[in-house]
């Protein structure tokens, strides 16, 4: 797997890159959203669950902080999973010799690259992040040639593009398999970010990845834009966890490759719900019925005119099927519901009703769904019925 991941892969296709692979960092900069903190044994499992699925890289934690994560990231590194494992280092050696130590197949190494990051917080110069990423790399492939190395760009997107190339070929002479370009602050749009993209992997020669935050809502256009212009890495999260507003969300950057773009990533896709699930529940979060791709209102139809559409062809307005997430349709009966998709719920349970008899019955739902501002339960739409039954007889 190491000496597979170093290979630059070409990048001319309809698409930019002729191959995306998926690196998954729910366990760094998941774990890094607000209140998040996951227990050893629920990051061995994710990692499992995440390799199971067909994720290509584990960005597993961060060695240096010792104790139980250094412990887990041992672990997970020494699991003999197909993906890679990778670990997370500032641009020093400590950091670096620690995630070795743990028996990473990978690193990451990160270091500011904007001039607001290196004058205000970093209090350097341009010079020495420079000599900085090349000792960093320098000291990684002096390790373990065959040691994947990824330097990441942290706020490439307010990075001057010149120094940007500059950074990504000093890291290049030096070994380096990767640059991550970091939307850090996520102020991209798809636009730019595929200008920029396109000319830094041009120029620098080095394969790129993209990491890209939500702050915006344009985390997945913005990985996407880069996968047009060449990027071949994409750094995801499990439902979009991360700093702030989140990361691009793994299930939305799969399914979109794949049916937007026509680019399969040959990921248990059937999965994404129930991995979902459980990252979730260990983040202490819920999964918004909303929620894009895994949410269970995707496959949830109400309305007269869409219901009567998917019960006659669900391609008509389901792009996928929801099994294929790891959802199930749903017919839901409230205000916005016609007399076909009563026909269709009463079947489930047993009760043949005609046309007539459900347009009969259609006032009555729609009544009882506004005063309680809701769509109805089984059991509700049972007494509707009774009632009207009831009253027939009289």
């Amino acid at each position: 797997m190491k000496q597979e991941l170093a290979k630059n892969f070409p990048v001319e296709s309809s698409l930019g890159a002729a191959r995306v692979r998926i690196d998954d960092t729910t366990l760094r900069d998941g774990e890094q959203t607000a209140g998040v903190v996951f227990a050893n044994k629920e990051k061995v499992r994710i990692a499992r669950l995440l390799d199971e699925i067909g994720v290509d890289q584990i960005e597993a934690g961060i060695p240096a902080m010792g104790g139980d994560e250094r412990d887990v990231i041992e672990e997970i590194a020494h699991l003999g999973l197909r993906a890679s494992v990778l670990g997370w280092n500032r641009a020093n050696i400590a950091d670096i010799r620690s995630s070795i130590d743990c028996g990473v197949d990978a690193v990451a190494i990160s270091l500011a690259t904007s001039d607001i990051h290196i004058q205000t917080k970093l209090m350097k110069d341009r010079a020495w992040v420079l000599d900085t990423i090349k000792e960093s790399v320098a000291y990684a492939k002096g390790r373990d040639p065959d040691l994947y190395v990824s330097v990441n760009a942290e706020d490439a997107s307010r990075t001057e593009i010149g120094f940007l190339i500059d950074y990504a070929k000093a890291a290049k002479a030096e070994g380096a398999d990767r640059i991550r370009f970091c939307d850090t602050i996520g102020l991209m749009e798809p636009f730019r970010t595929y200008e920029v993209v396109k000319h830094l992997r041009q120029e620098s020669g080095l394969d790129v990845e993209m990491h890209t935050h939500n702050d915006f809502g344009m985390a997945v256009a913005n990985a996407i834009a880069g996968v047009h212009a060449g990027a071949t890495w994409v750094n995801v999260t499990v439902g979009g966890l991360g700093e702030r507003a989140g990361n691009a969300a793994l299930e939305e950057v799969a399914m979109a490759l794949k049916y937007i773009e026509g680019f399969d990533l040959e990921m248990d896709t059937t999965r994404f719900r129930e991995v979902c699930e459980y990252v979730m529940h260990a983040a202490g979060r819920q999964i918004p019925v909303w929620k894009s791709v895994i949410g269970t209102n995707m496959f949830a139809h109400e309305s007269g005119i869409h219901a009567d559409g998917v019960i006659k062809n669900p391609k008509t307005y389901e792009v996928f099927a929801p099994a294929e997430v790891g959802l199930a349709r749903q017919i839901v009966i409230g205000k916005h519901s016609g007399s076909r998709a009563l026909e269709i719920k009463f079947e489930e349970y047993g009760i043949e009703v005609s046309k007539e008899e459900a347009a009969e019955l259609l006032p009555r739902v729609r009544t009882m769904a506004i005063e309680l501002k809701r769509s109805l339960f089984d059991k509700e739409l049972i007494y509707i019925y009774n009632d009207w039954k009831a009253e027939k007889k009289k």
